[in-house]
């Protein structure tokens, strides 16, 4: 935990600190350039706009960060005039993310002396994220129904299929091949004691501390073990993460289903290279189902397939509903159902060449 600097009476923070917490505490995303046009500090709302870290992003040139219209003129004016500018609905497309309008404030910094300049951007919509999510959680009452009814038709055959997997691995003379018969009984095993919990009455989690780079690694190894050719999956995870309170058994399963249907997009479709990529970062400050969360974690399933159809983007969580001439519709219901119990959700954003499937997760004990 960052040591705060207290007053003489070791009773309340001083001014600097209550300064900082104020700015990191800001809807608006706040961020300093110096004469050189970088980036020298930016508080956290301004790491949740631009997707990453204020270590990574300080010294980096604004405009390599912030693809804005009209936002170098505004910079050049700035400097020249040495006089607030403000540029009201500029267009922005974030990382991964939907398109948003933005209102941008510039302000130069007269006392410091060194031609700084103050950016202030609040986001004036549409983001169209609270309206899916609503919708979204409106849907899983009616999927746990579905999917327990779905859950008796798939136990039945785990059973079938784990003794044959057992039989086969006791007729091969090649001992390296029981890696592969070892994957189908764990996975097996692993299918069965989650459809037994979606049987369950409670459908409660069994939650414990979860790395959820442990679970992404699980999830690539599990589809890479069939990976068409000439499709890779790549990651691009921030190891600074801590520990999920989550359960892993459902956290793979989820995620199982995102990467699969990602891949599985890619390949159908012809595009080639095929890449899915699977990345990790911090969020702060979001609201899921009415409860506020300090701290998240964001999983990021991005592929270049050829994106969700037009027609298919308000439904897609729903179960049955799929744009491949192979899929089932149950992946991405089961992920949404899952990922909703662990207080999370999935949200995307897509388009041809690039679609990402977004999970929110609350980080361990954030708001315990």
């Amino acid at each position: 935990m960052r040591r705060m600097h207290t007053s003489p009476d070791n009773s309340a923070p001083a001014d600097d600190q209550v300064g900082q917490l104020v700015l990191d505490n800001l809807q608006t995303a706040v961020v300093v350039i110096d004469a050189e046009l970088r980036v020298t500090y930016l508080n956290q709302a301004a790491e949740v706009l631009l997707g990453a870290s204020a270590r990574q992003l300080r010294g980096q040139p604004l405009e390599s960060l912030l693809h804005v219209p009209g936002l170098p003129a505004m910079l050049t004016e700035t400097l020249q005039r040495q006089q607030p500018v403000l540029q009201h609905d500029l267009p922005f497309a974030p990382p991964g993310g939907p398109a948003k309008r933005l209102d941008c404030w510039l302000t130069p910094l007269d006392a410091t002396g060194s031609h700084r300049l103050v950016l202030e951007i609040a986001a004036t919509g549409p983001l169209g994220d609270a309206q899916r999510e609503s919708q979204l959680l409106a849907q899983q009452e009616a999927n746990r129904l579905m999917l327990r009814g779905l859950a008796h038709e798939i136990k039945n055959p785990l059973g079938g299929l784990r003794g044959a997997a057992q039989l086969l691995e006791r007729e091969l003379a090649d001992p390296d091949l029981t890696e592969f018969t070892q994957i189908i009984i764990g996975e097996a095993d692993r299918l069965k004691h989650l459809v037994d919990r979606m049987l369950s009455s409670e459908l409660a989690p069994e939650m414990a501390r979860v790395s959820v780079h442990e679970v992404l690694e699980r999830v690539r190894t599990l589809v890479g073990a069939d990976l068409p050719p000439d499709i890779r999956i790549d990651c691009d995870y921030d190891p600074s993460l801590p520990d999920l309170w989550a359960d892993r058994e459902q956290l793979i399963q989820a995620f199982l289903n995102l990467v699969r249907n990602a891949v599985q997009a890619v390949d159908e479709a012809g595009c080639r290279p095929g890449r899915v990529l699977l990345r990790t970062r911090v969020r702060r400050r979001v609201t899921i189902a009415g409860r506020h969360h300090r701290l998240l974690v964001q999983v990021d399933v991005i592929d270049n397939g050829p994106g969700v159809p037009e027609h298919l983007r308000e439904q897609i969580f729903h179960p049955l509903i799929t744009g491949r001439p192979t899929g089932t519709g149950l992946g991405l219901s089961i992920a949404q159902s899952l990922i909703s119990r662990h207080e999370g959700c999935i949200n995307f954003h897509s388009e041809p060449g690039n679609t990402v499937f977004s999970v929110l997760l609350p980080i361990a004990g954030e708001h315990r």
